[in-house]
């Protein structure tokens, strides 16, 4: 049996919009984009590389994917993540894409995304990065195992937040603290309710 971990950047009031550029994600006029940007530092680096070696596949979003394409699958500057997501199993669940996608290694999810993430989920480790709508969706139907937050020491009081209206008890598993205040806090999800 597989599982199903989130990975995200998240600040204390739980916003999750366009932690990586400006230009990111502005629906709803959000201005704040590139936030998590200064509190990169090497703990989160290397924390991040750990999770990058594991084995499995990816599953984006749509606008995730589509991000995430235009900046990595073209890099050439021997950065050790362009290799692992360019190699690596992407499934894709989008209601606008086509196949083919893209980006090597990439499959469209067909029919009800729940349904297509069961069923490889009993088979295959799947990561979740960003792809918020996506994530709740999952959270919803009980299918996330653990959700790995990247908490920023920040509040934006606006924007896109990680979770909505799925209730779930989670156990802390591990913690890291950043250079910069991040806390990466690794959660298994107990119950759902």
């Amino acid at each position: 049996m597989g599982s199903v971990a989130v990975i995200e950047n998240v600040t204390l009031d739980g916003v999750m919009q366009a932690p990586g550029g400006v230009d990111e994600d502005p629906r709803g006029g959000f201005a704040f984009g590139g936030w998590a940007r200064p509190y990169l530092d090497h703990v989160m680096a290397e924390t991040m590389g750990k999770g990058m070696r594991a084995e499995g596949a990816m599953l984006f979003g749509r606008r995730t994917y589509e991000q995430f394409h235009g900046f990595w699958a073209g890099q050439t500057d021997g950065n050790p993540y362009t290799e692992v997501l360019n190699r690596r199993l992407k499934y894709v669940a989008s209601r606008t894409l086509a196949e083919p996608l893209p980006w090597q290694n990439s499959s469209l999810l067909t029919g009800d995304v729940c349904a297509a993430v069961a069923s490889l989920k009993e088979t295959t480790d799947l990561a979740v990065l960003g792809s918020g709508e996506l994530v709740r969706s999952l959270a919803r139907a009980g299918l996330v195992d653990t959700y790995t937050l990247s908490i920023h020491p920040l509040t934006l009081g606006t924007g896109i937040k990680l979770f909505d209206d799925a209730a779930a008890t989670m156990k802390l598993v591990d913690s890291v603290p950043t250079t910069t205040g991040v806390i990466i806090a690794t959660y298994r999800v107990a119950s759902l309710s």
